[in-house]
Order: C-alpha cells, then structure tokens, then sequence
C-alpha cells in the first residue's frame, strides 16, 4: 500500500512540476481564461486539479498566423490561387531574361579572335612571327 501512495505521489509532483514549469514558459498570447499568474498560484494549490485544468482549458491553441479570424479556410488549387498565378509570371519574366543574357554571352562569344590568333599578353605591338623565342616579352632575355 505504501508503494502505491508514494509512486501516486511521485507522479502528482510530476504532473504539478510539468504544469508550472509549461505555464511559466507558454506564450502570453495563447493563455486562456485568466492570467498566467493566476494558472500557476491555481496549480500549485489545487495539483491535480489545476495541472488537469491547466492542460485542458489554460492552453490555448496555436494561432494560425496567415488566418487571424481563426476561420477554416478551404485550401485552393494552385491554378485558383491569385499570388501563385502572379509568381508564374515573375518567373516568366526571369526565363526571359536568363535567355537575353545567355544570346549576349553568345554574341560576345561571336566577337572573340580565334584562341591561335590572340595575343600573349605583353605582347601587343609585336608581330609574333618576326621575333624570335623569348623576345617582345621582355627585352634582353633569352629563354633557354
């Protein structure tokens, strides 16, 4: 019989210390029915009672933050909802102007001398084809 009390009055501490400790952090806006610090003088006083009714009425609900009246509200398909209607055309606009870019680098690409004709850099002025193996670069030296 002592085992029975003293584990009953292991798990009223436990349920009293969960429920304080849940209404001391619980966000001040989702509490019902009276204020905070009236929840936790009724939990402490009354264990059992006030954790249960802590548990059950005290805690509210979370609000839905997009729903503010608390309404249900019929979820849509993406082709009936307005602002999914307007970012398909933000992204048709942003694929227009990927593909813009992309023929500008294409026509720049266009521009460029062929790799074998462009000059080394240090060289400009230099006809590659009258100078000899490490001249033009740098006056006086000689590559071996």
């Amino acid at each position: 019989m002592f085992r029975l009390l003293f584990g009953l009055g292991v798990v009223v501490v436990i349920l009293t210390v969960y429920a304080v400790v849940d209404c001391a952090l619980f966000d001040r806006n989702r509490i019902r029915g009276v204020p905070r610090w009236a929840w936790i003088l009724m939990i402490i006083l009354l264990p059992v009672l006030g954790a249960v009714l802590w548990l059950v009425i005290g805690r509210g609900r979370r609000s839905n933050t997009a729903n503010p009246g608390g309404r249900v509200t019929r979820s849509m398909a993406p082709d009936d909802d307005p602002d999914f209607l307007r970012g398909l055309d933000r992204v048709k606009d942003q694929d227009q102007r990927i593909r813009d870019l992309e023929q500008e680098l294409a026509d720049f690409d266009k521009m460029d001398p062929p790799a074998d004709e462009a000059p080394r850099p240090g060289t400009a002025g230099v006809d590659p084809k009258k100078t000899e193996p490490g001249e033009g670069d740098q006056p006086g030296r000689r590559d071996a």
